[in-house]
């Protein structure tokens, strides 16, 4: 058995559940959801991760939200006009709308929130600047009328308004009269909770103040980052839901009569990045994945299948790119697990074994604690790697603290485990990470003229059907060049206490609002 192979069955062993700790059930009125990863920042505008959002979202409204069938719906806003050019967006309100401390919520908030996200000054590296901002190269927000804000772009693009259901809304007066760090740390909700308390690495505590339906008076999210001892706590009582179950813990909770796992398949892509900004090229190996033909050579060391069976628990086919089925370039086959593939093709790219058997070193960042199984999925890639003579250091980080800023000023790698959400509403969705090579999300600094010179032609195009050839070419070139090591969709397995009714959505929104006791 090679030791690759070795490493994944130790890896699959897995591990007891953790006791419980000294917490008490949950009353009727409250909820307790269990995450593997603290809230980074409560700021609308510099939330980057999902875990983030998730809690974020209970707090701040948006203009429309996509709901779990992926229609895109009102929420704050009551309808909306395109212009004909594609060029802006015009949205009314609905009536009443406050802030949490008694103001208003105007246009003129709407417009406030979104140029806020883009004022250079603040210097935000979130979602909303990082992703939506560059996808839809957002020009300003206006407020047209006191119920009407208009939304200007400099770039058609046919998953605009899906886009712009992604910004947090906020109050203007609120946040004009905040420092950047109280609005981090003290945010004023626009949605149907409030913070209370925000027990860093401990818990985040929600309140319910608007009388909008939503079933629970309280939400409390306790932060476990051990998934043996979040599943301890669910069997326990002591927590209603726990996303990210160890695939070695699914037994126990199902046998456990107090729970259950539910499981879908998810749209997040997990991805290894391979940083192309230049001063990693100082190393011999950041400089050697700067060589498309060293990055095509690693995609055939890696045997996705097996991790998924041994370390997820689950039958995957590995991805062919960054694009969710149904939607991703149907001529494209995943890269198989052929290593003497690889080893020759690394030997024809100039890296042959040395005296001890190794081509080059390559440091490998990955998160412990915030995708499903992540460390030891890294652990396995890492050894892989070594197996083909790319000698892999793997750096296991906290998420919240030291991960996410890493990331968010491109500065992880030159390899570095990442998971990207995704969609199956359109396959430009998933793509827009790389609208630009300045985008917020292209972690990889990826630069390639074939994929960038795509998008104006996707603009351009009238129909799905002109679209369509377009995105395939630009896929085919993410896969022959592209920058990531390519890997799986993650599944999303959920631990759920029979007290409550919750089903899971496949795009990793754990929204609570119409969740409640169970009949």
């Amino acid at each position: 058995m090679t030791s690759s192979r070795l490493l994944l069955a130790a890896l699959a062993a897995g591990a007891l559940a953790a006791p419980p700790g000294a917490h008490a059930a949950p009353a009727d009125d409250t909820i307790v959801v269990g995450i593997s990863a603290d809230a980074s920042t409560f700021d609308p505008d510099a939330i980057a991760s999902r875990d983030n959002s998730n809690i974020a979202k209970h707090i701040f409204g948006t203009l429309y939200e996509v709901d779990p069938e992926g229609k895109i719906v009102p929420d704050l806003a009551e309808s909306y006009t395109e212009a004909a050019d594609g060029l802006s967006y015009t949205y009314k309100l609905k009536p009443g709308l406050t802030c949490e401390d008694g103001e208003a919520l105007t246009a003129e908030d709407a417009a406030y929130s979104f140029n806020r996200a883009a004022d250079p000054k603040n210097a935000f590296t979130g979602n909303t600047p990082g992703f939506v901002f560059t996808s839809i190269d957002f020009k300003s927000a206006e407020a047209v009328s006191d119920s009407e804000v208009k939304v200007n772009i400099g770039t058609k693009n046919p998953v605009s308004f899906g886009l712009i259901a992604e910004v947090f809304i906020h109050c203007k007066d609120s946040y004009e009269k905040m420092s950047l760090a109280d609005a981090a740390a003290k945010p004023v909700a626009s949605g149907p909770y409030r913070l209370v308390s925000w027990d860093r690495g401990s818990q985040v505590k929600l309140e319910r103040w608007k009388p909008d339906g939503a079933k629970f008076k309280t939400i409390t999210w306790r932060i476990i980052p051990e998934a043996s001892t979040r599943s301890a706590e669910l069997i326990a009582g002591n927590v209603d839901i726990i996303t990210n179950v160890a695939p070695d813990q699914i037994g126990a909770i199902d046998a456990s009569g107090a729970a259950e796992v539910k499981k879908v398949q998810g749209t997040r892509r997990i991805y290894a990045g391979f940083n192309q900004r230049a001063d990693f090229a100082s190393t011999p190996g950041g400089a050697a994945v700067q060589k498309p033909e060293v990055r095509r050579a690693l995609q055939y060391a890696i045997d996705v299948p097996a991790i998924c069976k041994q370390l997820l628990n689950f039958e995957c086919t590995r991805a062919t790119g960054l694009v969710n089925p149904p939607n991703d370039n149907k001529s494209l086959a995943p890269y198989p697990y052929d290593p003497d593939t690889a080893e020759k093709m690394l030997d024809e790219a100039g890296y042959p074994r040395g005296a001890d058997g190794t081509r080059f070193e390559l440091k490998f960042q990955a998160p412990r604690g915030r995708y499903l199984n992540d460390a030891n999925v890294a652990l396995a890639i890492g050894q892989y790697l070594s197996d083909i003579g790319v000698k892999t250091d793997v750096e296991l980080m906290e998420w919240a603290s030291v991960y996410v800023p890493l990331i968010s000023k491109h500065d992880a790698g030159p390899l570095f485990l990442l998971g990207s959400g995704g969609g199956t509403w359109s396959p430009l969705y998933d793509m827009t990470d790389l609208a630009t090579p300045e985008s917020g999300t292209n972690y990889t600094n990826w630069s390639d003229p074939r994929w960038y010179s795509g998008w104006p032609e996707i603009a351009a195009a009238k129909t799905d059907e002109e679209r369509r050839p377009i995105i395939d070419r630009m896929l085919k070139v993410f896969y022959d060049d592209g920058p990531w090591l390519l890997l799986y969709f993650q599944p999303d397995f959920y631990g759920v206490s029979k007290r409550v009714d919750f089903t899971p959505r496949r795009d990793e929104k754990v929204y609570l609002f119409d969740v409640g006791l169970a009949k």
